[in-house]
């Protein structure tokens, strides 16, 4: 017969052992269904009233209903600081074309931490070193490029750099008659800084001092004259570079070289053929991504509304079209690629959705997962870390 003391030990003992065990069938359906955060960024256009958030779940690549988490002007572009806790947007506040700091709380929530006017117009684009120690801007407007040092907080410190950029390639009627900085980034090493501008048909070169958050004059690649280059990718090897052409809707692949700084094209591939285009009214290149996998390059399409995917040569790093995938929605300003690599959610701005699409691991092709959220006027997507 057990005792008192005994029979508690063995209750104790069984207790425990049935938390243990599921506690870890939790853990496994967690690790199962990982859910990341989408933060939204939106046009200025109405309803949209600022930065929006959703999750995604990265076993079922299903989108919960977004909400308002940050009231903002334009907030157009967004990023993500190294630490994952800082999230930054471009944007009008209190009227002043400004770079804007918040933190990231719990419960998705955002929290002002400050900002900064950039003092050269609405910037259309930013981005961040992956030491946390730098920002940069991209001005459509007035053409520039401006830097922006970093505290170890996140918060914004001071503007270091503003680089106007000069001329215009006059190929595309007004369109390229001066200069339209339309994208940031920094090379795998971040010893140099790109910003693919549109009027000049050319991706302006940078060398970067991330420490001061400086920035001086380095060189330019060539993009085709008339293509208007918008967005570029590193290819996840750094060898190659694939800018997508706004104006005649195409990617080139240039070869890069670390050492030197430089870039050279080499193949120039449409994302949708002319006689697909021939009846849109408007048709528009909007945003480039690299898959995790190396394997595929996407390419979004405005007025045809598609995304292209491609398919990378692991020799030379040169494309060929896969397929169309419609994004059933209006006007795809923008898309992302999960970190799992498993989906796009894509961005309809003028169609108010996100919709969501499985990506075939073997053959890079789409498919819509049925899966879609309305969201005001988003331009852009951003995934948290995982």
């Amino acid at each position: 017969m057990l005792t008192l003391n005994q029979s508690f030990s063995r209750v104790t003992f069984l207790l425990c052992l049935f938390f243990l065990l599921t506690g870890n069938q939790r853990a496994a359906l967690s690790n199962d269904t990982a859910v990341v955060d989408v933060w939204i960024g939106t046009s200025s256009a109405k309803p949209s009233k600022g930065i929006y958030h959703c999750s995604l779940d990265t076993a079922t690549g299903k989108l919960t209903e977004s909400e308002l988490v940050a009231e903002i002007n334009g907030p157009g572009f967004l990023a993500l600081h190294p630490n994952g806790n800082v999230l930054y947007a471009v944007g009008k506040l209190n009227g002043t074309p400004s770079v804007v700091a918040y933190r990231i709380e719990q419960g998705a929530k955002l929290a002002l931490l400050n900002s900064l006017p950039i003092g050269d117009g609405d910037a259309a684009h930013v981005s961040v070193d992956s030491k946390g120690k730098m920002l940069l801007t991209a001005q459509y407007g007035s053409g520039s490029t401006a830097a922006f040092s970093l505290n170890q907080d996140g918060s914004l410190k001071e503007r270091t750099a503003l680089m106007k950029h000069e001329g215009g390639s006059q190929i595309v009627a007004n369109r390229q008659a001066r200069p339209h900085a339309h994208w940031t980034g920094f090379s795998p090493d971040e010893q140099f800084a790109f910003v693919p501008d549109l009027g000049l048909d050319k991706v302006v070169i940078y060398k970067v001092d991330t420490d001061t958050g400086t920035l001086s004059p380095h060189g330019f690649g060539q993009a085709p004259l008339g293509g208007g280059p918008r967005h570029m990718k590193f290819h996840n090897n750094g060898k190659w570079i694939y800018v997508l052409n706004e104006l005649d809707l195409s990617v080139t692949v240039f070869d890069y070289d670390a050492e030197r700084g430089t870039m050279m094209p080499k193949q120039t591939i449409p994302t949708v053929s002319k006689s697909l285009l021939a009846k849109e009214l408007f048709k528009s290149s909007s945003e480039i991504r690299v898959h995790p996998s190396g394997k595929f390059v996407y390419a979004a399409n405005r007025g045809h509304d598609t995304i292209t995917a491609m398919s990378v040569d692991p020799a030379t790093g040169e494309l060929s079209v896969i397929e169309l995938e419609n994004i059933r929605g209006a006007t795809p300003r923008n898309f992302n690629i999960d970190p799992t690599g498993k989906w796009v959610v894509a961005a309809g701005q003028d169609s108010h959705t996100l919709a969501c699409f499985a990506i075939e691991q073997g053959t890079g092709e789409l498919t819509y997962n049925q899966s879609i959220v309305r969201t005001p006027a988003p331009i852009c997507v951003l995934f948290g870390n995982k």
